[in-house]
C-alpha cells in the first residue's frame, strides 16, 4: 500500500504543473482543465469511428466473398445471403454515434475537464473495440454460413442466430459507450 501511494505520488508529481504551493503542508491540486483535456475526447471520438469501421469493413468484405463464392452454385440465394453484410455494417453505425456525441460535446480547454477528456475517450474505446471484435465475428459466420447455405438451406436459421450473438458483442460496447457519455 505504501508502495502503491508512493507511485501515485511519483505520478502526480510527473503529470502536474509546476507550481509553488502557498502552504507547504497541502500538494497543490494539478489543474483541472488542461490545454491538452479536449486531445483525450478527440480520440475517444476518432477511435469509436475508426475501429468500428474497421470491423465494419472486414465483416462486409468477408461476407462478400462468401457471397460471391456461393452465387455461382446458387445464384438464386443472393438475396437472401445479403444479411451478414447489412448486419455488419449495422456496426459502423454505432461508431458514428458515439463518435457524433462525443464530438458535439467537445468544447474549448477552459471548459473541459481533463475528467471528462478521459471518460470520453473510454467511450470511443468501448464501441470500437467490441466493433471491430462483432465485425470479425460477423465477417467469418457470414462467409461460412452463406457457403454452407447454398449446399444445406437449413443451415441458414443457425446462421441468423449466430449472426445475431455476434452482432450483439458491438451493442453492448455502444450501451457501455453511453453509459460512460452521460456521466
Amino acid at each position: 500500500a505504501a508502495a502503491l501511494q508512493q507511485f501515485g505520488d511519483l505520478l502526480a508529481s510527473v503529470f502536474s504543473p509546476k507550481t509553488t504551493p502557498k502552504n507547504t503542508s497541502t500538494m497543490a491540486l494539478p489543474e483541472e482543465n488542461p490545454v491538452y483535456s479536449p486531445f483525450f475526447g478527440v480520440m475517444g471520438a476518432a477511435a469509436a469511428i475508426i475501429f468500428s469501421a474497421l470491423g465494419a469493413a472486414y465483416g462486409t468484405a468477408k461476407s462478400g466473398t462468401g457471397i460471391a463464392a456461393m452465387s455461382v452454385m446458387r445464384p438464386e440465394l443472393i438475396m437472401k445471403s445479403i444479411i451478414p453484410v447489412v448486419m455488419a455494417g449495422i456496426i459502423a453505425i454505432y461508431g458514428l454515434v458515439v463518435a457524433v456525441l462525443i464530438a458535439g460535446s467537445l468544447d474549448e480547454p477552459s471548459k473541459y475537464p481533463l475528467y471528462k477528456g478521459f471518460i470520453h475517450l473510454g467511450a470511443g474505446l468501448a464501441v470500437g473495440f467490441s466493433g471491430l471484435a462483432a465485425g470479425f465475428a460477423i465477417g467469418i459466420v457470414g462467409d461460412a454460413g452463406v457457403r454452407g447455405t447454398a449446399q444445406q438451406p437449413r443451415l441458414f436459421v443457425g446462421m441468423i442466430l449466430i449472426l445475431i450473438f455476434a452482432e450483439v458483442l458491438g451493442l453492448y460496447g455502444l450501451i457501455v459507450a453511453i453509459y460512460l457519455y452521460t456521466k
